[in-house]
């Protein structure tokens, strides 16, 4: 899949020389919200030794914009299409959700662990509670699959996990970036106008691939799959993904700089599985053995 934030809104990457939709199999739009909006000041990215930190502040023409004048410009015939919700209250995630449910969206994912996103001063996703509210109020509105994007900023994710599936999430992607800053130290100020910005790329993939094992021992009881997400940069990383407990990957950073990666992980995997005398790609996800 080809996350959020990392392709806007599907129509990038069909400039791109040999890409094609069909290399992947799912794409998630830019974050939406209720109203368009401009984003942060800049500057707004800074690349970092191992990643590299984002604070766009959710650039978006809103969501009447996307459903009006994107959605019937993408192909729905080459892959699925994936709304990414986001809201500042409880009361827009609502309104963004009705409005993606009365079009031809495949699936919805709710953005509640973006470190832009704040109530209080605290992410929505960084609070069970929270989460909880914002996924069941959003199940209330939409007959559309759910994604609970989660955030690896909080004290306890397996709890924030269970909680979203209880309040009717039908998967769960983890992990969202990681909270960091720049700082430029011959002027001594923030790299970042925003301060603090999402870290992602290849640093934030150990802390990933930690998440998705935590969540996938709440996940499996109730048979929610897991998008693993974090640093992933060739088919081996998107293979330990798969054995920590995804039954899907998806691909952010690495794609600023190799656009067609999608083809070489897949590849990759069918290597592996073929390697290993593994059938169906099902039958590789959680299976982490004990012990070092």
């Amino acid at each position: 899949m080809l996350l959020s934030g990392c392709v806007g809104f599907g129509e990038e990457y069909t400039r791109v020389a040999g890409f094609s939709n069909r290399d992947a199999g799912a794409v998630v739009l830019k974050g939406t919200t209720l109203h368009a909006r401009p984003g942060n000041e800049p500057h707004r990215i800074a690349e970092t030794p191992m990643g590299m930190l984002n604070a766009i502040g959710l650039q978006n023409p809103g969501v009447d914009a996307v459903v009006n004048n994107i959605l019937p410009g993408l192909d729905f015939s080459e892959t699925r299409f994936i709304a990414n919700a986001c809201g500042s209250t409880l009361e827009e995630y609502i309104e963004v959700c009705r409005r993606f449910d009365d079009s031809a969206i495949d699936a919805i994912e709710i953005n509640i662990s973006c470190p832009n996103i704040k109530e209080g001063g605290v992410a929505f996703g960084n609070s069970p509670d929270m989460s909880a509210r914002v996924v069941a109020a959003c199940r209330a509105v939409t007959s559309k699959p759910i994604i609970t994007k989660l955030s690896p900023n909080q004290t306890d994710i397996r709890e924030n996990a269970r909680r979203c599936i209880e309040a009717g999430t039908d998967g769960l992607a983890v992990i969202n970036t990681l909270v960091g800053m720049a700082i430029d130290a011959e002027k001594r100020r923030p790299v970042i106008a925003n301060v603090q910005a999402g870290l992602s790329g290849p640093a934030i993939k150990p802390i990933a691939l930690l998440k998705v094992h935590q969540v996938y021992q709440e996940a499996r009881r109730h048979k929610v799959p897991i998008i693993g997400q974090g640093g992933i940069a060739s088919a081996t990383d998107a293979i330990e993904f798969l054995i920590a407990g995804a039954s899907a990957i998806g691909i952010g950073t690495a794609l600023f700089y190799d656009p067609l990666i999608c083809r070489r992980i897949n590849a990759g995997i069918a290597d592996y599985l073929q390697r290993h005398g593994i059938a169906r790609l099902a039958d590789l996800v959680g299976t982490l053995q004990a012990g070092g």
